[in-house]
């Protein structure tokens, strides 16, 4: 029996790739910067200098130049919104999202019209799980940009997150017809297809996404994901390995890898991959849970009954996660907690386990 691929399609997630209000065109007395801003204030024009020059580091992606910089305006002239502001983003490309976070705060404290910084800190809001916050900060500036297929993608993002698909299909819909190119939209609106297991709809945007980015990473992944739901391993696993040429040691991709070996027969390649994947996210619960099928393959019962019990603490949702645990108290001949695994999967709706229920504990 084909099982659904055990990690979740994954959503796209563009860096932020703007500095929408007013990156480089700044003059050296530009009177619009704030309101005290005047060309006879020698700070205020020595911090306009380094604003500047933080630019041209921001756009060469010389990130530690550019905050250097960016301190320096701020240093001058604390009330620089624009310079908190794109001090956050080169932080945030530079790996720090905490010390982004409090930029984009200050920013929005100096200016609290500031559109670019609430959208900004809501990708950060979204990146650490905390999506009503995010929405927050979206609803903030919508009227700003309403219009905008990339504020859309992120509208939808941010409903995924709330387990809210009837919006998110909604953002993603808006933001592809205001951008019929836009692979973001179409990967994720994809990734949505697939949860809610519209798997046509989801091969066709993810197909789309494809046309238009064949090294789009989320969307290899995600096609991959449905290869695998109609069985074929073989050719999910090139596709996988294409997404992880990209995105090296990404420990989603690295799962579905382990996985899909699984599914080959190829167990002791599988082993170091999902081992792997679990060194780079513990958290991951599908990990935890090919891990314990691979235990299973090898009738070692003890060490999956761990792994199936790692994966339900951190999340019981997880596909199959009882039919499988019941196998492997079978396996150690305890019918009793076979059954009472099974039995607990019939509640949480896992097809696997209510179809051993049946068979099995009469």
């Amino acid at each position: 029996m084909n099982q659904l691929p055990l990690q979740k399609s994954v959503i796209a997630r563009k860096i932020p790739n703007r500095i929408i209000r007013r990156l480089a065109i700044y003059t050296l007395c530009l009177p619009a910067l704030t309101g005290s801003f005047s060309c006879g204030n020698s700070a205020n024009e020595e911090a306009a200098q380094f604003f500047l020059r933080g630019n041209v580091q921001l756009q060469k992606r010389e990130y530690r130049e550019a905050i250097r910089y960016y301190t320096e305006a701020i240093d001058k002239k604390a009330d620089f919104a624009d310079a908190w502001h794109n001090r956050g983003l080169a932080k945030y490309r530079n790996g720090d999202r905490e010390g982004a976070l409090a930029d984009y705060n200050k920013a929005i404290d100096t200016d609290p019209g500031f559109a670019a910084a609430y959208l900004n800190r809501a990708d950060i809001w979204l990146e650490s799980g905390h999506a009503l916050r995010g929405l927050s900060d979206l609803r903030r500036i919508e009227t700003v940009y309403t219009d905008s297929s990339f504020y859309q993608t992120r509208l939808g993002d941010t409903y995924v997150q709330l387990k809210n698909p009837g919006q998110a299909q909604a953002a993603y819909d808006k933001a592809i017809q205001l951008d019929s190119k836009n692979v973001e939209a179409l990967t994720n609106r994809g990734a949505l297809f697939f949860q809610q297991k519209a798997y046509e709809q989801a091969r066709q945007d993810l197909d789309r996404a494809l046309t238009l980015n064949p090294e789009q990473p989320e969307a290899l992944n995600n096609k991959a994901l449905l290869l695998a739901n109609d069985g074929q391993y073989d050719k999910a696993l090139l596709l996988v390995d294409k997404a992880l040429a990209i995105r090296t040691g990404q420990p989603f991709y690295l799962n579905n890898k382990g996985y899909y070996l699984l599914m080959l027969n190829r167990a002791q390649e599988a082993l170091p991959v999902l081992q792997e994947a679990l060194r780079k996210d513990p958290q991951n619960a599908w990990a935890h849970r090919n891990l314990g099928i691979y235990y299973l393959q090898q009738q070692q019962a003890d060490p999956a009954i761990s792994s199936f019990t790692a994966a339900e603490k951190i999340d019981p949702s997880v596909d199959h996660l009882y039919g499988y645990s019941g196998k492997a108290w079978l396996l150690k001949n305890d019918r009793i907690r076979a059954c009472t695994q099974w039995k607990r999967g019939v509640t949480a709706g896992d097809s696997m386990a209510a179809e051993l229920a049946k068979i099995q504990c009469r």
